[in-house]
């Protein structure tokens, strides 16, 4: 498996590489000059289960903003630096605990030693990020267009440039919209280097595309034992990235913790409000720090036996529903306390 061979890296108080567990991340949407408004962004994203967060730094505003904004979170910041090295340098120098560039995007080979000068001196981390849109044009004559290889190729010549500046404390991550390339693109990629890669799908779109894509892209990466840190990269509320990224990990049996909620498709057998019973459910799990399963039938009918596998397990009837433990029923209810009965079954689980 190749991320128990990454080297481990150290960004702020978190561990990633090395078969340590894989960590979610996301990104601001605000304008991070903005404290306020990009610490309570933060807020949310930590208590949804964010691990890092990234915030771009387009100015020297944004930098000197990440002192005050990591005051008042706790978890590792990561500034997002696109063309202007002196950002770097200002993000580090204001306290960011990652930076992420792709140096072919800072300009002469100057600028970029001396952003990497910088992160030597305090011992800062670089994720050294490649996307397809942003692919080199020698590379894309080179392969006759966009490609797993010349993505790949990219990332590493960025690599080596920065190791041949004495540096070692890399991140790499490769990004493209095109699943499939970018499945190809991380295979090639782990068996060619030692360091920690962060796995997402760029631009994948909506929240209902771009979790299919990322489910199906994060989905086949992880599986192979490639990826140490993940983006579920949405067109939404970023807490919204945060859900999937957790349900992706605990799919794949790479994480465990949280409620998990199963549900049997609706049928003419169903006499209550599945749907909306089963989104209250999904909601009102949120909040519970238990590793269990639990079902929300449509149904007495197959309701006991589907759910199980479930540790509890609730099922509708007419005017009435069934509560269950382990496939057995356990007391009717009424259906207008279904939700009610089950919340009070998790408020006391031991």
């Amino acid at each position: 498996m190749y991320r128990n061979k990454t080297k481990v890296i150290s960004i702020g108080d978190k561990v990633i590489g090395g078969g340590n567990p894989i960590l979610i991340q996301s990104m601001t949407n605000t304008k991070t000059e903005d404290i306020a408004a990009t610490i309570a962004q933060i807020l949310k994203l930590q208590e949804a289960g964010c691990e890092i967060i990234r915030c771009t730094v387009p100015n020297l505003a944004a930098a000197q903003a990440i002192g005050e904004i990591k005051k008042a979170i706790s978890i590792p910041l990561v500034a997002d630096i696109h063309f202007d090295y002196q950002m770097a340098i200002a993000a580090m120098e204001n306290g960011a605990d990652k930076i992420r560039i792709n140096p072919g995007n800072l300009g002469r080979r100057e600028k970029v030693t001396e952003v990497v000068k910088v992160a030597k001196s305090r011992n800062i981390p670089i994720r050294v990020g490649v996307n397809s849109g942003s692919l080199e044009k020698e590379l894309v004559e080179k392969y006759h267009g966009v490609t797993a290889e010349g993505i790949v190729e990219s990332a590493l010549d960025k690599v080596h440039m920065i190791e041949e500046l004495g540096y070692d404390n890399l991140v790499i991550s490769i990004k493209s919209s095109d699943v499939m390339m970018s499945v190809k693109a991380h295979e090639l990629l782990a068996g060619k280097t030692p360091y920690p890669l962060h796995v997402g799908i760029t631009e994948s779109g909506t929240i209902l595309s771009g979790n299919i894509k990322s489910a199906i892209g994060l989905g086949i990466i992880l599986n192979q034992g490639i990826g140490d840190t993940i983006r579920v990269s949405l067109t939404g509320d970023p807490v919204e990235e945060i859900k999937s990224a957790k349900l992706i990990l605990r799919t794949l049996g790479l994480r465990k913790g949280g409620i998990e909620v199963v549900s049997c498709p609706t049928c003419g057998r169903t006499n209550i409000d599945l749907i909306g019973l089963a989104n209250q459910v999904e909601q009102m799990v949120q909040g519970y720090d238990l590793d269990i399963k639990v079902a929300v039938m449509g149904c007495a009918v197959n309701g006991p036996g589907e759910a199980k596998e479930a540790d509890i397990g609730i099922a509708g009837g007419i005017n009435e529903g069934l509560l269950m433990k382990k496939g057995e029923i356990v007391r009717k209810v009424p259906e207008a306390q279904l939700l009610a009965v089950l919340k009070e079954e998790l408020d006391n689980w031991k």
